[in-house]
């Protein structure tokens, strides 16, 4: 019975951490890979996995028989030792070459899988930006092909990174503050958003989807809070996509909408651009460089998101069970109550960190009417 006692607690435990490894439905479940770079890695993984899962069992079971095979007992004489094995040339070679030889086996099939995937980063054909900042994620589409981001031509946008479907797509992954992490684990493996360096990742995916991950280095107060959502469309629906982003806003010429638009000139030109709707308020009163890092999200096609507020909260109903917005979904009915709640106080939607020697991180809150937020929220509805 009291052995008994003594493993109660154990296997209970054991059990405990076993059922937290289980979910019936797990949207950044890296053993389930959707792409043909994630499947290799998969590949790689599983087969390792379970060597390091016979050698643990090998070593924790000669262990435990080691244990009671040589436990002190009441009459053992304190000053003699069991039988040696030091200089016995058969045990100490194998106890060597036995893992060399594991280890020589997963190094070779590392080494192949490290080559197939950078042939997969050659076989790129669109490049696109990805910058991480406290704490939301911006996607910098190099649309005519030069290398560079920054064209009149070239698009940019927050939140949901968009790619065709069955393509493999180079990204220049980046940070303008700290360092982050960028990774859709069904997709590929993470890559480091640093600071004045530029880091390339490649991902594809197998068919239309939307796929979600999470900045994984730990970058500040809403570090948990900065997630990532990937759509990957038909190579047609993609294009339609790309067209429509490349194309102006336009100021809604009456009602709550222009109001809205208006009031958005005054107040949020400091921080976001909308291109055709503030282009010289935006330029003229500095992009908000002591509010943010340096840049807040480009707002220009914000209705054709699925999630806004570095992807925590969703634009639009969804009767998804992960309560994840797929493509689909957007343009249908409006989740006005999270946008409505964002715009009322937005520290208290997502945790902003203030400085000891300047201002907070992420957007303020204005203090807005009820009046102000419905003409917002009516004006940002048209942004499609």
């Amino acid at each position: 019975m009291t052995r008994l006692r003594r493993f109660v607690p154990l296997a209970s435990v054991a059990l405990l951490l076993f059922l937290t490894a289980c979910a019936s439905n797990a949207p950044q479940d890296t053993l389930e890979p959707e792409g043909p770079i994630a499947r290799k890695i998969d590949n790689l993984v599983n087969p390792v996995f379970l060597a390091a899962g016979v050698v643990f069992v090998l070593v924790e079971v000669g262990a435990l028989l080691i244990m009671r095979r040589f436990r002190a007992r009441p009459d053992d004489d304190d000053n003699t030792l069991p039988a040696q094995v030091h200089g016995n040339s058969a045990l100490e070679i194998g106890w060597i070459a036995v893992p060399f030889l594991i280890l020589a086996v997963i190094a070779v099939f590392t080494v192949v899988t490290v080559f197939e995937v950078d042939a997969e980063a050659d076989d790129a054909t669109m490049s696109v930006q990805v910058i991480g900042q406290q704490w939301w994620w911006e996607y910098r589409y190099d649309v005519d092909g030069d290398g560079r981001q920054d064209d009149p031509d070239d698009v940019v946008t927050a939140n949901d990174l968009v790619i065709p479907a069955g393509t493999n797509v180079r990204l220049d992954v980046m940070s303008r503050d700290v360092i982050h992490s960028f990774w859709i684990p069904k997709l590929n493996g993470k890559k480091d958003a640093v600071p004045g360096r530029h880091h390339e990742l490649t991902v594809a995916s197998d068919e239309a989807g939307t796929f979600v991950g999470q900045c994984t280095e730990y970058c500040g107060l809403s570090h948990a809070y900065m997630r990532q959502r990937l759509i990957a469309l038909p190579q047609d629906e993609f294009d339609a996509w790309l067209d429509n982003q490349q194309q102006d806003a336009q100021l809604p010429a009456s009602g709550d909408a222009n109001a809205g638009g208006n009031l958005f000139v005054s107040s949020c030109s400091r921080c976001h651009l909308i291109e055709g709707v503030n282009d010289d308020e935006y330029e003229e009163q500095g992009s908000g460089n002591d509010v943010v890092s340096g840049h807040a999200p480009n707002l220009t096609h914000f209705a054709t998101r699925g999630a806004f507020a570095g992807a925590i909260l969703p634009l639009w109903e969804t009767d998804d069970p992960d309560g994840i917005v797929q493509w689909d979904d957007i343009g249908g009915e409006l989740d006005r109550d999270a946008l409505e709640a964002w715009l009322r106080d937005p520290p208290a939607e997502k945790p902003m960190a203030a400085e000891l020697d300047g201002p907070s991180r992420g957007m303020p809150d204005l203090e807005l009417s009820e009046e102000q937020i419905d003409q917002l929220v009516a004006f940002l509805e048209t942004l499609d």
